[in-house]
């Protein structure tokens, strides 16, 4: 050992490696160290440029574009000035690359230049809007537009994403751009303080002003129904890119939130309410939601009742902040808007950077669905077979005008998921509610080009447990009955209106 030493020690080749390598090394810490102390120099450079706040001035206080600063806000203003300089591009490029570094290896620096590019809309910032919003400044959007026209109040802190006590009575497009610029100086803010109406539409969704871009997406995060429709019309028909949150109050389970079409069935109030109007204005697909599938039970909160007392003291509906806005007090787990506004900030994300994002469809719904579009093709072919005495060969190829998009929303939008009989919501299935008068046969064409039908509407169609079925198709299908005869005189009232509501809404699909 010790002579391998000395011959390695006396080699020339050996002395000249170990030099290089050591040379090698102390050039390297060298270059490293030297970056480091110049990244250190440029944030000194950055935090000391901003003037000091010893001096409480008149002057540095009206900088403050939050609703006046008090003397005690020193950390706004600080926050304020930094922000007017990095949104001015005087913030180095570096320091915004390094804090978005996770997002720029995950999303690429091609989808992370896309990110920091794009323009987004929020309309509505309170639980859901707030949480999207951070996200979105967070993970790098550099152009947000808020719009809402409410002021942040004691009990929304359960749920808001930034604001604080001393926020109270604020509004809230100005809560978000004061804590959100804390962290993302180099975001610009478009602040809408007004309420979202259809008739100002072209102006609050229009461009961003310095360059013309037009709105990469636009999240709607609002509660009332009549603006909520209005947004997402108004997006549908001029071919913006939407996402639409629906309601968060009342919901506890997180696993149950779904990113869906807005033709998907849910059992959520609001959601249910803003397919159907939006159905009576042609539009029933095409726009992404976040949604739950939690249903109501017992022991779960629900949609508290207005006081008795409150009627009394006139109309109700002078009681709500705007026109047409609630007044009733919808109970919400602070927890659940935050998951709401992160999916969807992920969705959005997802969309503007081109990320793959293959949403899985609610669990077991759709097979349901294609389930009872079967039985529906079958329980068609036995009333064909049996208006044609038996005849086989007349249902080989018959086809029915319903798919499973319809069963979805006969079973989650008019039938709520119940049979019309007698309220059970297990082993359901559709079919005939009345015996077809005539033949419900369509055939055109002939011989091999020849194509068959059934003239079933939605509005023939009657949701009951499989059980109930088999009586109803033995008894009134091929039987010689009518459900007047079958049922209770309630229960066939009950039917029809259902039926009446189906066809009012079957126009639209």
């Amino acid at each position: 050992m010790a002579t391998f030493l000395d011959r390695a020690s006396s080699s020339s080749k050996v002395q000249l490696a170990v030099t290089a390598i050591a040379s090698g090394a102390v050039v390297a810490g060298a270059i490293l160290g030297y970056q480091r102390l110049q990244r250190e120099e440029r944030i000194h450079k950055l935090k000391d440029s901003i003037p000091s706040l010893i001096d409480d001035s008149e002057a540095l206080r009206r900088l403050n574009s939050f609703g006046g600063a008090s003397k005690t806000d020193k950390e706004d203003i600080r926050n304020e000035l930094l922000a007017r300089r990095a949104q001015a591009g005087d913030y180095d490029d570096e320091l915004i690359l390094e804090q978005l570094a996770r997002n720029r290896v995950f999303l690429t620096p091609e989808g992370l230049d896309k990110l920091r590019n794009s323009f987004v809309i929020i309309v509505g910032c309170g639980g859901v809007g707030s949480h999207c919003t951070a996200a979105l400044a967070r993970s790098g959007v550099s152009k947000i537009r808020l719009i809402d026209f409410d002021q942040v109040t004691l009990s929304s802190l359960n749920r808001h994403a930034v604001a604080t006590l001393a926020d109270v009575g604020s509004p809230k497009v100005h809560c978000l751009q004061k804590r959100l610029v804390a962290i993302a100086p180099w975001v610009h803010f478009d602040l809408r303080q007004e309420k979202f109406w259809d008739e100002a539409a072209d102006r609050l969704l229009a461009p961003w002003k310095e360059n013309g871009r037009r709105p990469d997406y636009i999240v709607d995060a609002i509660d009332n129904i009549n603006t909520k429709v209005a947004l997402l019309k108004y997006c549908h028909d001029h071919k913006l890119p939407v996402i639409s949150s629906m309601g968060a109050g009342c919901k506890s389970d997180p696993t149950r939130i779904i990113v869906g079409d807005i033709g998907t069935g849910t059992d959520d109030r609001l959601s249910r309410s803003t397919r159907r109007r939006l159905k009576l204005l042609g539009i029933t697909k095409g726009i992404p939601t976040v949604y739950s599938t939690e249903k109501t039970g017992e022991g779960k909160a629900e949609l508290l009742p207005l006081p008795e007392d409150e009627f009394h003291k006139g109309q109700v509906g002078d009681l709500g902040v705007l026109p047409d806005f609630r007044v009733r007090i919808l109970p919400v787990l602070g927890t659940m808007p935050a998951v709401f506004g992160y999916t969807v900030a992920n969705h959005v994300i997802l969309s503007i950077t081109g990320y793959p994002h293959d949403y899985v469809p609610a669990k077991g719904r759709e097979k349901m669905y294609e389930g009872l579009l079967a039985a529906v093709q079958g329980g068609e072919e036995k009333v064909l077979r049996h208006m044609t005495s038996g005849d086989p060969s007349i249902t080989l190829g018959l086809k029915v005008p319903i798919t499973a998009g319809d069963m979805a929303f006969l079973v989650e939008e008019i039938f709520k998921g119940r049979s019309a009989i007698t309220g059970l919501t297990t082993r359901l299935t559709l079919m005939r509610w009345r015996k077809p008068a005539s033949s419900i046969l369509i055939r055109l064409g002939e011989g091999a080009d020849e194509q068959k039908s059934s003239n079933m509407k939605l509005h023939d169609l009657v949701c009951m447990t499989k059980e109930e079925s088999i009586r109803h198709d033995k008894e009134i299908l091929r039987g010689n009955k009518t459900p007047e005869e079958v049922y209770d005189s309630a229960t066939v009232a009950k039917v029809e209106a259902l039926l009446r509501d189906t066809a009012k809404y079957e126009k639209y699909r």
